[in-house]
């Protein structure tokens, strides 16, 4: 579930935040924070479970004490109860697999994918209770668990993940919830697409394979043994009459060695996914020049490791 255009993100800002600080690599740090940074993103993807799972405890809590409330209306004494009972959240909570990663998770991590005491919590169940995919799921006529679930479905990607108080949320229960959650929503709502269509409810492994498992880390090891030779190939491109070496930005010269690292050390990742991967990533987390500057440099290191018979793909 964690791919690698996520754990290049992940490499690339966990050397930038070390180097930001400290001159020498300590790759047993380095590798405690990449391995922190991919637990947070697994939890994330359980978080997103149990936020459905809380938002129906909320509004069960809810309907107990209207009909407990003093006068209460016939509607509070009887009401419907089609959301709270839903199948497909009664399928998570029952989950070994859910249940055993809830259950292993210290009291911390718990509490920051626990989503009952929030306020805004509250806020988008009340969103979700006045929507319309609300009012047509109580509107039909009986429901089965692919029902519920496609209702889920529709009310996490409609209402919930397009929610900028959502996204507040989850950025402030962890500094990594934000960049994560573009990779780990799409497996959660495959997720939920698989289960709905009737396969096995199941949930998606922190990695595809044990490749996928160790490549943050050995490309962590690579920058951390050759940064010298990397950072040599970058100075002895770099334009020196339009950009000085000293001012390439730091963000810049992470993301380059890393992307060195990766088209010397993997022969079978074709040099134009690893550069297109690293340019858009420099898109998005350097300055709106780095990608074509970046693009440049790296275009010349290529054609000179190839001169020199260092990498042949």
């Amino acid at each position: 579930m964690i791919n690698r255009i996520l754990i290049r993100i992940k490499v690339v800002q966990i050397l930038y935040s070390y180097m930001l600080t400290r001159n020498d690599l300590s790759i047993v740090e380095v590798k405690s924070k990449l391995d922190d940074s991919m637990d947070k993103a697994y939890q994330l993807y359980f978080a997103l479970f149990k936020f459905m799972s809380d938002l129906t405890r909320i509004q069960e809590l809810r309907l107990d004490a209207a009909k407990n409330k003093y006068l209460p209306t016939a509607e509070e004494l009887n009401p419907d109860t089609r959301f709270i009972d839903n199948k497909f959240i009664e399928a998570i909570r029952g989950n070994e697999a859910y249940n055993y990663f809830l259950n292993n998770l210290s009291t911390a991590d718990l509490e920051t994918i626990s989503w009952q005491d929030d306020v805004y919590a509250r806020v988008i169940l009340d969103k979700i209770l006045n929507s319309d995919i609300y009012a047509e799921y109580m509107a039909l006529a009986n429901t089965d668990f692919a029902t519920d679930t496609e209702f889920w479905r529709n009310v996490m990607i409609n209402i919930v993940l397009e929610d900028e108080g959502f996204m507040e949320m989850i950025e402030n229960k962890s500094v990594y919830w934000n960049d994560d959650l573009p990779t780990i929503g799409a497996f959660f709502i495959k997720t939920l697409k698989r289960w709905g269509e009737g396969q096995e409810q199941t949930f998606s492994p922190q990695f595809k394979d044990e490749q996928d498992a160790k490549f943050g880390f050995e490309l962590l090891s690579y920058v951390d043994k050759n940064y010298n030779l990397y950072n040599s190939l970058i100075d002895r491109f770099v334009k020196t009459e339009a950009w000085d070496v000293e001012r390439i930005a730091l963000m810049d010269r992470v993301i380059m060695l890393t992307a060195i690292a990766e088209i010397i050390n993997y022969p079978l990742i074709p040099v134009t996914v690893t550069m297109n991967e690293y340019i858009e990533i420099a898109k998005s987390y350097s300055s709106p020049r780095s990608g074509n500057y970046i693009n440049g440099i790296m275009s010349s290191v290529v054609k000179h490791l190839r001169a020199e018979k260092v990498i042949k793909k």
